[in-house]
């Protein structure tokens, strides 16, 4: 007889546990390791188990630059309302951010409690493979006997969608009613998904919080980085299959991370670590697909922050925030636009101009983009995220990159409360209270409230988030006029 936190999904018996007023199962298989032969290969199915598998637990990280992780990773967590319900709930599903290259949905932040109490939806995180070992693109090296794949990162993503689309309602969520969310990097995993022909389906609503969605390059460009990766490890081409499948992957992901750094030089505002466009899971651009209004036509919900720029020359050093690597970012621009776009940022070359110029071009630009792109097709929401307790105005990032997520996920702990200890514990409640709000509103019915309008050109009403929220109408046109004619390097 099965226990009350005992669960048959396709794979076999999990047992989860209690967690306060919540239900978590976590560490759950949606894919087989993808080691030893399956190493940057496609995710194939798990293979089931007998007996009661204990779910109570995060699985490992996956391996990342600090040295730790394990490649069996490929696991989702999920969080359940305490007692069950006689309708299925909606689901929310998300992607967590860190360049492609770190990162972990077992970070508290990321545990989703404070969402599943408040807004009766179950919650699923996912964790899919990184930096080397899930976003380079290594068929050059492919040998008779062991072939590569390319977008292994995102075919992990699509995997864990089609796992939740089969095993969901055993939990008590609704296959029919996904929502998938993410942030930074978890964000440009739900635009890209949103331009894959092979997510079609997989969910019904979207949320993209801060999304890089310029950041997808063609395989010339991305075979060049793996390349460089095997050449900095000093491999031959000849002996480079056998060493890609039989290095320890932590070996192989801090080559890679050397070769990264380098990029961030050598070619400001890129990343190696990013989605492979021209293969069967990506066949073009997602801005070229959101600009010609053939993305997935899904509600969805995007924006970024006022001030996301600021915080990255100080914490992770890696987009185009101060002259000499604006200046380099510009040399295929022409000068008109260049001149126009450094206007638009009058302390400029000022560290703190800088750093916004910086931040709009990986994260704001991109997102009115897949905005105007999208509200062509399906109902578009677009926000920013205006919120800094007082500390954060002092230091001088202001409403800087990732702090909104303390708003949508509700957390209150020692870091919140020394983020508020100079003042705006009221406003971080007010502002959470409104953001979780709207994205639950969101998740149960697609719309995130009557107080929302919808996202249109020319009139572009977007959604202020602060302690005293409001909608402004095209909010930095100035700002966003001067950016067009800007090309993303691809």
């Amino acid at each position: 007889m099965k226990r009350p936190l005992e669960i048959e999904i396709e794979s076999g018996l999990i047992r989860g546990r209690h967690d306060g007023d919540v239900r978590v199962w976590r560490g759950v298989p949606y894919a087989a390791p993808p080691v030893g032969p399956l190493r940057l290969r496609a995710p194939t199915p798990v293979t089931p188990w007998i007996g009661t598998r204990p779910a109570e637990t995060f699985g490992a990280v996956a391996p990342q630059g600090n040295g730790k992780g394990d490649e069996d990773a490929l696991f989702v967590n999920i969080v359940a309302p305490k007692n069950n319900a006689d309708q299925l709930r909606p689901v929310m599903v998300f992607v967590h951010g860190g360049a492609y290259n770190g990162g972990s949905p077992s970070a508290p932040k990321y545990h989703g409690t404070s969402l599943v109490e408040r807004g009766e939806v179950v919650y699923v995180s996912i964790q899919y493979r990184l930096g080397a070992l899930g976003y380079l693109d290594f068929r050059e090296f492919s040998t008779p006997d062991s072939s590569f794949e390319s977008n292994l990162g995102l075919r992990d993503q699509i995997a864990a969608l089609n796992w939740i689309k089969r095993n969901i309602e055993a939990f008590g969520g609704d296959p029919d009613n996904v929502t998938l969310f993410g942030e930074s990097s978890g964000a440009n995993a739900v635009t890209t998904l949103m331009a894959s022909p092979a997510a079609e389906g997989l969910f019904a609503r979207a949320i993209a919080q801060s999304p890089p969605a310029a950041s997808a390059y063609g395989a010339p460009r991305a075979q060049g980085w793996a390349r460089d990766v095997v050449q900095a490890a000093g491999i031959t081409d000849d002996q480079a299959g056998h060493w890609l499948r039989s290095v320890d992957a932590h070996t192989l992901v801090t080559t890679a991370d050397e070769v990264a750094k380098r990029g961030v030089e050598d070619e400001p505002g890129t990343r190696i670590f990013a989605p492979v466009v021209g293969d069967d899971i990506l066949p073009e651009h997602p801005l070229d697909v959101f600009a010609a209004g053939r993305s997935h036509p899904v509600p969805l919900i995007v924006g970024s922050n006022l001030h996301e720029g600021r915080i990255f020359p100080r914490l992770l050093d890696i987009l185009p925030t101060e002259h000499r690597r604006i200046e380099k970012m510009f040399d295929r621009t022409p000068p008109s636009v260049k001149a126009r776009v450094l206007a638009a940022y009058p302390r400029y070359p000022h560290r703190r101009a800088a750093a916004d110029l910086g931040g709009d071009v990986t994260f704001w630009e991109p997102s009115i983009l897949c905005a105007q792109g999208h509200s062509q097709i399906a109902p578009t929401y677009s926000y920013r995220y205006d919120f800094a307790p007082r500390l954060l105005k002092l230091a001088g990032v202001g409403a800087t990159h990732a702090t909104e997520l303390y708003a949508v996920f509700g957390r209150s702990d020692v870091f919140t409360s020394v983020l508020t200890a100079l003042g705006g514990r009221r406003g971080l409640a007010d502002v959470t209270a409104s953001m979780q709000g709207h994205w639950i509103e969101f998740a149960h019915g697609g719309t995130p409230g009557r107080d929302w309008p919808l996202y249109t050109v020319p009139e572009r009403r977007t959604m202020i988030f602060d302690s005293d929220s409001k909608v402004a109408s095209d909010p930095l046109g100035d700002r966003r006029r001067a950016w067009l004619g800007y090309e993303h390097r691809r």
